[in-house]
């Protein structure tokens, strides 16, 4: 790769500048691509960290460094200092043809890289409540965690999915669905009865409480209470989960495992960490409650983890799900979740580092909430589950591949404002359709060349015919993917892929407008059908990092 072989050359510079100016670090080394493409395609601030070391100006370091820069041959254009102290990394054009010609070879590996090293990661991700369907909000989550752990995958890392199932019998949720399904379904059996203000009001519910009275064959109304509820609490969290699992993958997401909560609670791991905790010091009772001293470890107060009546928190499973994790061999783990646990982060943290585990090991990545919006007015869809507006509907509006597009456009931490009108057009101005078009166009380039008897041979084409300034810019772009795969997954900014994604759709359509492909030129055509060929490539690892299809005809 360019980016490694001249990551080695730096190195070297730097190596021979610290000799000579007696400096005693061993500085990291890193490229960036420049914003600007005035400032060359690869740049490195190198200079500043030295020059804090050497106590003098980084532009004279800079300078030094680039002195020390040994390169031979004509892959590398030019290297410039840029005040105050940044250098800047110009390729030759031997270099973009040789890295053009690896796009082509490597098709479906290109962009991928040993950064992970193997090793284990595990991306948590939607994990909602088994109350209800899945919202809109459960929709960006999973676009977010599913991407990223396609991301650390392409870079190497050993990447588990899960989704963890609140489904414990302790939990009010849980109790309060099961009574909720028990008035839907005597509502339906003819009785008189009303919802708690604190009911679920979805009509979700009540399709549920239909299909047990024409699966079951049993009268539940005749059954005690206790053990009714007992029934219910079963059935609906049975049902619910597998409606959501239809929604997560009608969405395209899938999970290496479903973890319960409940399993916790039966093999006694909560119980078995409350006590580590209260062996170590760090649990006290105070007015009945149990309480960990999170305070000890930078959270603002102490928690509640067990309740007065003796009911435990949800930080009491929370705790004891993430010491399972590390027990698992899970190096580091990566939670992806909604705006309303970002409180949950120091307690959590501090918990881990009561426990002797690293916190910085876990990670958390916060997703705001979805705007629905059309005409630029808010939309209210659902009547069927409440106030939600929920996955399924959504994908029934605009399809899979827009939903997920749009969903991961915009950083995790910014609410997004989704636009149904334009997420439902059919031109230019959706970017979804935008760089599809671009996939389906090069498909009916190579469909155009058949029916012309042209046969495309990429071992017989000339890359350095490809002179033009669209096309050269075109791979440019296509080179900087590994690159762009790299930060995406090491910054978590997985709104990086389709940002990238519509930059290069738009440099081949004004390609291929400006440059036509099937001329009578024979060597033209086969260095162009390359180049080609090298777009379709990495609009497929592109599409299949973000989850959407690659229509071959729009």
């Amino acid at each position: 790769m360019l980016k490694e072989r001249l990551l080695k050359s730096l190195k070297e510079a730097v190596e021979e500048t610290v000799k000579t100016k007696g400096i005693k670090m061993k500085p990291e080394i890193k490229l960036e691509v420049p914003r600007q493409k005035s400032y060359g395609d690869y740049a490195s601030n190198v200079a500043f960290i030295l020059a804090k070391e050497a106590r003098e100006p980084a532009l004279g370091i800079a300078k030094e460094v680039v002195r020390n820069f040994k390169v031979s041959g004509s892959w590398l254009e030019k290297v410039e200092v840029a005040s105050p102290g940044f250098i800047n990394f110009y390729l030759g054009e031997d270099s973009i043809y040789q890295e053009l010609d690896q796009i082509l070879k490597m098709k479906e590996d290109y962009g991928k890289s040993n950064q992970g090293k193997g090793k284990k990661v595990q991306v948590e991700f939607v994990s909602a409540n088994p109350t209800g369907p899945l919202h809109i909000g459960h929709g960006r989550i999973g676009a977010v965690g599913d991407v990223l752990a396609n991301l650390l995958k392409m870079v190497g890392f050993d990447v588990e999915r899960e989704f963890y199932v609140n489904d414990a019998e302790v939990s009010s949720q849980v109790e309060n669905l099961a009574k909720s399904l028990d008035i839907r379904y005597r509502q339906l059996e003819g009785e008189e009865v009303s919802l708690p203000e604190d009911g679920y009001l979805g009509e979700y519910l009540i399709e549920i409480a239909r299909e047990i009275i024409k699966e079951e064959k049993i009268n539940f109304s005749s059954l005690p209470r206790e053990e009714r509820l007992k029934k219910f609490r079963e059935l609906a969290l049975n049902k619910m989960l597998k409606l959501q699992k239809e929604d997560l993958k009608n969405f395209g997401l899938r999970f290496d495992s479903f973890f319960s909560e409940e399993s916790l609670y039966k093999s006694k791991e909560v119980k078995k960490t409350i006590e580590q905790l209260r062996e170590k010091g760090y649990i006290y009772e105070k007015e009945g409650a149990l309480w960990f001293a999170s305070s000890k470890f930078s959270d603002e107060k102490d928690r509640v983890i067990i309740r007065a009546n003796g009911e435990p928190t949800y930080l009491a499973s929370d705790i004891a799900y993430h010491q399972n994790k590390f027990e698992r061999g899970i190096k580091r783990v990566i939670n992806v979740w909604g705006a309303d646990h970002h409180g949950y982060i120091p307690r959590l943290k501090a918990a881990l580092l009561a426990l002797g585990y690293d916190p910085k090991a876990l990670e958390v990545i916060i997703v705001q909430m979805v705007n629905l919006q059309e005409g630029g007015e808010p939309v209210k869809m659902s009547k069927r589950a409440g106030e939600m507006i929920t996955l399924k509907e959504i994908l029934g509006e605009v399809g899979r591949d827009v939903a997920r597009f749009f969903f991961i456009t915009r950083d995790s931490n910014s609410p997004l404002d989704f636009d149904l009108e334009l997420a439902k057009e059919k031109s230019d101005e959706n970017p979804v359709y935008y760089i599809q078009y671009a996939y389906a166009r090069i498909c009916s380039i190579f469909s155009q060349a058949k029916e012309e008897g042209i046969i495309y041979s990429p071992q017989e084409a000339d890359l350095s015919l490809l002179k033009r300034k669209e096309e050269k810019e075109l791979i440019r772009k296509l080179v900087s993917f590994p690159e762009e795969v790299r930060l995406a997954a090491a910054s978590r900014e997985v709104q990086r892929i389709p940002a990238y994604a519509k930059d290069l759709s738009y440099l081949f359509h004004i390609f291929y407008h400006n440059c036509r492909v099937l001329t009578k030129e024979q060597d033209i055509v086969q260095a162009r059908l390359s180049l080609v060929s090298a777009t379709r490539v990495v609009l497929l690892n592109l599409f299949n990092l973000m989850g959407i299809s690659a229509p071959q005809k729009m």
